[in-house]
């Protein structure tokens, strides 16, 4: 486990705050035309202007400074995703059906409980 704290130097520059607001708005501009053009073009058209509006978006933002990060960040997961010990088919059935079988009995309990209380309150308010 990584326990280093790592502390930016430099705050987020205007700029980059200027990449984030660009990014963001051609983002909502893939989703504007999604809208905007749902009579007159068809729908594999609006949903490539979606993409385009992400593409360009991600692509602007990947060059502000928390791009690399980002892309670091993506990478370290991916590592990490390879350490995992993943269970068989056998082991996530077998603890599937424990869940079930506990969420049943759980809630047989629960329901019997209220039940008994309400019965005791009707008892009590006779």
């Amino acid at each position: 486990m990584n326990t280093k704290v790592v502390q930016d130097k430099h705050g987020t520059s205007s700029a980059d705050i200027v990449k984030f607001v660009i990014a963001g708005l051609l983002v909502a501009a893939g989703v504007f035309a999604y809208y905007w053009f749902q009579n007159e073009w068809n729908s594999w058209l609006r949903v490539a202007a979606v993409l385009v509006g992400l593409i360009a978006g991600a692509g602007v933002f990947m060059t502000s400074s928390l791009g690399p990060k980002l892309r670091e960040f993506f990478y370290e997961t991916r590592f990490e995703l390879r350490k995992v010990v993943w269970p068989t088919r056998q082991e996530t059935m077998r603890t599937t059906w424990i869940v079930m079988i506990v969420v049943v009995v759980i809630s047989l309990l629960l329901g019997g409980f209220d039940l008994l209380i309400s019965q005791l309150t009707k008892l009590l308010w006779r």
